[in-house]
C-alpha cells in the first residue's frame, strides 16, 4: 500500500496533466456540435472494428467444435444416402435390394490425429478403436472421396493404410464409360493416382469421374475416387494410361468416415469356401 501511495506521489504531476486534458476533451465534445459529431462517428467506427475482431476471434476459437458438428451432419447424411442408393430399384420390373442388403454400411466419424503423404508407403492414424467398434479391413472414407483401409488398431486409435500407399488397389469404375479397372498410386505426386486395366475400346475423357465399384466390399459404390486429368496410351499394351486428380486433398484432411459393411464377413467367408473347393 505504501508503495502505490509513493507512486501517486512521485506521479502527481504526470496525473493531473492527464485528468485536465480529459477534462478538456470532455469540454470540447459537449460544447461544440461539429467536435461531438466527429468523436461520436470516429468511436463508432473503432467500436465496430473491435467488436468485428472480436467476433473473428470467437469464431476462429469455434472453428473445432463447428467442424466435429459438420462431420457428425456429413456421417448422418452418408447413412441416409448409402442406404436410399443401396434399395432403390434400377427400374420399375427390376431387381431391388432386400432392407439387410440396402443397411449394410454404417459410417463412425473419425478426427485424424497423425498423417503422411512424403513416403511411398503412406498412413494415418485416427482417434477412434475398437471400443468404437473398428476393426481391421474397415474402408475410410472422406467428405470429397476415398481415403484407405483400417490396418490395425488399439482401443482408442486405429493406423488407416492410405490410398498413397504402393500395395493398395480400390477397384474403380468410370461413370460414363461403364467400365471397372484397378485405382493404385504410383508414388510420385500425392495429389494423382493411376487408373488401371481400362480397355482402348472405351471412350474416357478428361474431367470423366471415377467412382468406387460395385465389386469390392470394403467402400459403398459409387464414392468418387477421383476426375481425369490425363489420358495416354500404355506402350505395347491394350489398355489406356489414364492420371487421376485424387478427389481427396490428403494435406488438409481432418475427419474421415469409417465405413462398416455388416456383411462383410459373410460374403468373404462364402467366396473363400468356393475358392478353396476349387
Amino acid at each position: 500500500m505504501g508503495e502505490l501511495v509513493d507512486f501517486f506521489i512521485r506521479s502527481r504531476n504526470f496525473i493531473l496533466f492527464v485528468l485536465l486534458e480529459v477534462l478538456c476533451f470532455y469540454f470540447i465534445i459537449n460544447t461544440s456540435n461539429y467536435w461531438s459529431v466527429t468523436f461520436f462517428n470516429t468511436s463508432n467506427r473503432y467500436a465496430a472494428q473491435v467488436l468485428a475482431w472480436s467476433n473473428a476471434a470467437n469464431e476462429y476459437a469455434n472453428l473445432r467444435n463447428v467442424n466435429a458438428d459438420l462431420a457428425r451432419e456429413n456421417q448422418r447424411l452418408n447413412d441416409q444416402l448409402t442406404k436410399l442408393l443401396q434399395s432403390k430399384p434400377l427400374a420399375p420390373d427390376e431387381y431391388k435390394a432386400d432392407s439387410a442388403f440396402a443397411n449394410r454400411f454404417t459410417f463412425t466419424v473419425a478426427k485424424v490425429v497423425n498423417n503422411t503423404t512424403q513416403f511411398a508407403n503412406n498412413y494415418i492414424t485416427i482417434d477412434k478403436g475398437t471400443d468404437d467398434g473398428i476393426r481391421p479391413g474397415m474402408g475410410v472414407i472422406s467428405p470429397t472421396g476415398v481415403v484407405g483401409r483400417v490396418r490395425v488398431c488399439n482401443r482408442h486409435f486405429s493406423v488407416v493404410t492410405s490410398i498413397l500407399h504402393s500395395s493398395f488397389l480400390v477397384s474403380s469404375a468410370l461413370t460414363k464409360a461403364e467400365e471397372i479397372g484397378t485405382a493404385k498410386w504410383d508414388g510420385v505426386d500425392p495429389h494423382l493416382i493411376k487408373l488401371n486395366d481400362i480397355s482402348l475400346t472405351k471412350p474416357v475423357s478428361k474431367g470423366d469421374s471415377v467412382v468406387t465399384s460395385n465389386r469390392n466390399s470394403t467402400f459403398p459404390p459409387g464414392i468418387l475416387v477421383g476426375r481425369v486429368r490425363s489420358v495416354g496410351v500404355q506402350q505395347n499394351q491394350v489398355f489406356h494410361d489414364i492420371t487421376l486428380d485424387l478427389s481427396t486433398n490428403f494435406s488438409s484432411l481432418a475427419f474421415v468416415y469409417v465405413v462398416e459393411n455388416r456383411l462383410q464377413d459373410e460374403q468373404e467367408q462364402l467366396e473363400k469356401q468356393v475358392e478353396n473347393e476349387k
